[in-house]
């Protein structure tokens, strides 16, 4: 069992920080990630109390090992996408 956690944990890159555009979708701010071979989008849903809206500008968020109604969780770094490439 570990060894598809931790499949699951690179391909869904635990810890790496990506450039997305993010969307509101039912209560949730989601988007799709950036990896190809990931089999899960992102729902941003730690560090957002730093929003005041939905983003019209990508932001940089960094993934974390936890999974939540089918998205891998993303805690918002930056709403800007200075320190890394945007997609």
């Amino acid at each position: 069992m570990t060894a598809i956690r931790d499949e699951l944990a690179i391909a869904v890159g635990v810890g790496d920080r990506f450039c997305v555009e993010v969307a509101q979708l039912e209560g949730m701010l989601v988007a799709a990630h950036p990896r190809e071979r990931s089999p899960l989008d992102i729902a941003v849903i730690e560090g957002i109390d730093q929003l005041e809206a939905v983003p019209a500008t990508p932001v940089e968020v960094e993934i974390e090992s936890r999974v939540v109604e089918d998205y891998v969780v993303g805690r918002l770094v930056a709403t800007d996408c200075s320190t890394i490439d945007p997609p």
